[in-house]
Formats: C-alpha cells, sequence, structure tokens
C-alpha cells in the first residue's frame, strides 16, 4: 500500500509482509492486546515488549516519545516491528483510550516512515503489525482510518484509497 506501507492489518494467524523481516537486525516487539485492559496495562505491555527505560513516563505522550527515540537510547536496531496481537481486543469499552492507543501507532509510523539522514533519505524503519479476528479486520481498518484523521497532521493524513491491502 503506497500511502501506509509501516502499518498493516492482518487476520489472527495471518502471515507478516515477508519484507519486513529480511534486512539486518530486527527487533520484533509481540503485544497482546488481550492483556490491554486498561492504559497501564497497555503501557505495561509496551514498556516490557520493548524494554523501555525506568525513566518512561507512564503516559501517552511518553509512549510516542519512547517509540519516537527507539534507536537512539536503548533499543539499537536497523529496523523495529510491533505486533499487537488481538488488538481488537485493546481497551474494550474505551474509545478514547482506543483513540490514543491507534493514533499513538499512527503518530509512530508517521514519524518513522522516512527519516531524513545527512546522507539523503532513509525508508521507515518501523513497522506496526495489528492482528485481530477475521471478521474484525474490517471494522478495525476503519477505527484506523478514523484515528488517522484525527491525529496525523493533515498533510500526512492516511486517505480511503491508502487503506486497502495492508491497513
Amino acid at each position: 500500500m503506497p500511502g501506509v506501507p509501516w502499518l498493516h492489518v492482518v487476520p489472527e494467524r495471518g502471515a507478516l509482509p515477508v519484507d519486513l523481516l529480511l534486512t539486518g537486525r530486527t527487533y520484533v516487539a509481540r503485544l497482546d492486546g488481550r492483556q490491554m485492559r486498561d492504559t497501564d496495562a497497555v503501557f505495561l505491555q509496551f514498556y516490557d515488549g520493548l524494554r523501555l527505560p525506568d525513566h518512561f513516563g507512564w503516559n501517552w505522550d511518553a509512549l510516542f516519545d519512547c517509540l519516537r527515540d527507539l534507536e537512539l537510547e536503548w533499543l539499537s536496531a536497523d529496523q523495529y516491528v510491533v505486533i499487537v496481537e488481538a488488538a481488537d481486543e485493546a481497551l474494550p469499552g474505551d474509545a478514547a483510550g482506543r483513540r490514543l492507543l491507534f493514533g499513538t501507532l499512527l503518530r509512530a509510523g508517521q514519524r518513522w516512515s522516512s527519516v531524513k539522514r545527512p546522507e539523503g533519505i532513509d525508508v521507515g524503519r518501523l513497522a506496526v503489525v495489528l492482528s485481530c479476528d477475521a471478521a474484525s479486520v474490517a471494522d478495525l481498518r476503519q477505527e484506523l482510518r478514523k484515528c488517522g484523521e484525527e491525529t496525523v497532521p493533515a498533510g500526512e493524513r492516511i486517505r480511503a484509497g491508502d487503506v486497502s491491502g495492508r491497513l
């Protein structure tokens, strides 16, 4: 998908895009949406899965900052893959919390989608894979579209045409 190549929604037991794992040192964090019953549990999943630093602030801005700065501080890799299994079950009954979770992932992915370096532009090195029940794929994609409209700057928004296929 040309607009959002770093975001993938797949049914449980679905295949991950192989190109995510082909080059260099890849750090893969597997998180479980079923364990994300409240925001503290979300932060704990990310804290454990990404080995966040002790100074992590346990709030949405702190999570975004850590996702943005993965390579700079504590977790050296050529690329990062964050897999949230059962993403459709995260934060049940907390629509605002789900928007914050998905919005944070979208902002971080957008930040990593192209990184300017002195020698040119690097392609994105953060991939987010959200797996869910096959019957929930379309609903999760729609929820992500809405979050993208709310959280990503206007010039970088996810367009409807970008959200087929992987997202």
